[in-house]
């Protein structure tokens, strides 16, 4: 899921570099995703090559100049990279510092001893019924965790967050990797589609003057139930689609040299939670104080950015958690050099995709979805939806699927009642977060970080966001008939 910063967004607001009509650019569209999915699925290109060619394939059928085409995948996947792959580095950092001084384990351990996990420190549950019913209850206690984390943060920050303790949790407790994964990867969907103060949201509901406490209050009314249904329960579905266990590459495994003592559980929760507190409470001043050029608020928009909330992280982490392994300063380094190699793919990939979205963008796609949709005879609330999952298949960006589709329906919103107003800024959401594919940013990084074939992303991680789209359509649309 490519999510970009409000600030960001002036990179897509740019002239279209063809002049191309409509049905050439939905060919050409077609013909970018088709050669992207055949090279990796036929003819087993890497990822990052294919969405390069793919790139210029889709510029070069929308006769757009190839030296503008090479610009905008550039621009795209320095965008994307400095967005996201700083974060992942950090992340990746922080993770190997978790790993090896034993606070990952100390976490995973505590989690599946709790719920009666198969874990090597598990406390013994009180007969097997005990022990299933703690195993049972392991996606919905992911699924929390990942909405109370992805509540302040981007999806790829609880992304890079989580993915160390559900790929342990995976492994330690002997669940599959889709079991696990897709009720935090729900939580944080939702977050992030649904929920101010993420950006998307925000812009919407000021561009079609709804209320911010309504939305944010029908909002969790949506996304309960949204969550469940794309989480805990389509998990076991998708387990049984794609029976996969977590990547050894990717696992945070435990110290070569086993620290003679480990970090306690609430020092390393709290280490690992520190970035999302700081990140919070940047939300909760945005909302209270409201006023930019206000003190406050410019200092928590530093402490509360995501560069500087996870930088902060990994340097508090090198001492409790380094320190409290006995980790030499020595140690701390190599740890820190160590974790940065695994992740240069994912990096790449990432940013590629970036790079292809941004190349839909500017050749013009996501206006002709506009264009196009301006003739649909619908109610609102559908309309909205409809336009969004039009951008969204398009671009790969939700962020610009919100905005492009609040633009469009926003003179509507003045004949609605303030509730209605919310449930179409809640519409749109939805509708961004429909079919994420091979032009979304997200699908590469949720591909890498769970080590899945594209086929195997698209029937899991693909499907769930369908999920979410459609059942948290449907919650607005009941909602809408009883508020």
């Amino acid at each position: 899921m490519t999510h970009l910063s409000v600030e960001m967004l002036a990179a897509d607001a740019t002239v279209p570099i063809t002049s191309a009509g409509h049905a050439q650019l939905g060919i050409a569209v077609l013909a970018g995703i088709a050669v992207i999915v055949l090279l990796i699925t036929k003819f087993k290109l890497h990822a990052f090559l294919s969405l390069i060619i793919g790139s210029l394939v889709l510029g070069a059928v929308a006769g757009a100049p190839l030296d503008k085409v090479i610009v905008s995948f550039s621009t795209g996947l320095g965008t994307t990279v400095a967005g996201t792959g700083v974060l992942i580095a950090l992340g990746a950092i922080l993770g190997r510092l978790l790993a090896d001084s034993g606070g990952a384990d100390q976490i995973v351990d505590t989690i599946l001893a709790k719920f009666g996990g198969a874990g090597p420190q598990a406390l013994p549950a009180k007969g097997g019924g005990g022990r299933r019913a703690g195993r049972r209850a392991m996606p919905w206690a992911m699924v929390l965790i990942a909405g109370i984390v992805g509540l302040p943060i981007f999806f790829e920050v609880g992304i890079v967050l989580l993915i160390p303790v559900v790929l342990l949790v995976a492994k330690r407790g002997n669940f599959s990797l889709m079991r696990i994964g897709i009720p935090a990867l729900a939580g944080l969907s939702v977050m992030h589609g649904l929920i101010p103060p993420h950006p998307g949201p925000l812009v919407a509901i000021d561009a079609v003057g709804a209320n911010l406490g309504i939305t944010l209050a029908l909002g969790v009314v949506v996304a309960v139930p949204t969550a469940i249904i794309a989480g805990p329960v389509f998990s076991r579905y998708a387990a049984r689609w794609v029976d996969v266990r977590p990547p050894e590459k990717m696992i945070p495994q435990r110290a070569s040299e086993e620290p003679e003592k480990r970090p306690g559980f609430g020092i390393t929760v709290a280490t690992v939670l520190l970035p999302v507190v700081m990140m919070l409470a940047k939300a909760l001043v945005d909302v209270v104080v409201d006023d930019p050029k206000a003190g406050v608020q410019r200092v928590f928009d530093v402490v509360g950015s995501p560069l500087i909330a996870l930088l902060t992280a990994v340097i508090v982490a090198m001492f409790t958690l380094g320190r409290a392994a006995g980790f030499s300063r020595g140690r701390t380094a190599a740890t820190v050099e160590k974790s940065l190699a695994p992740i240069a793919g994912v990096v790449l990939i990432v940013g590629a995709g970036g790079g292809f979205k941004q190349t839909l963008v500017d050749c013009g796609v996501g206006q002709m979805i506009l264009d196009v949709s301006k003739g649909w005879h619908l109610s609102a609330l559908l309309l909205a939806w409809l336009i969004a999952v039009a951008i969204r298949l398009a671009t790969g960006s939700a962020t610009v699927a919100t905005i492009s589709a609040a633009g469009l329906v926003a003179p509507l919103a003045a004949d609605m009642s303030t509730t209605h107003v919310a449930l179409l800024v809640l519409a749109i959401g939805c509708g961004s977060l429909f079919f994420s594919h091979v032009n979304d940013a997200g699908f590469w990084l949720v591909k890498e970080y769970f080590g899945l074939s594209v086929g195997q992303t698209l029937k899991t991680w693909s499907v769930m966001e369908t999920l979410i789209s459609v059942v948290g359509i449907g919650c607005v649309l009941l909602l809408s008939l009883v508020v």
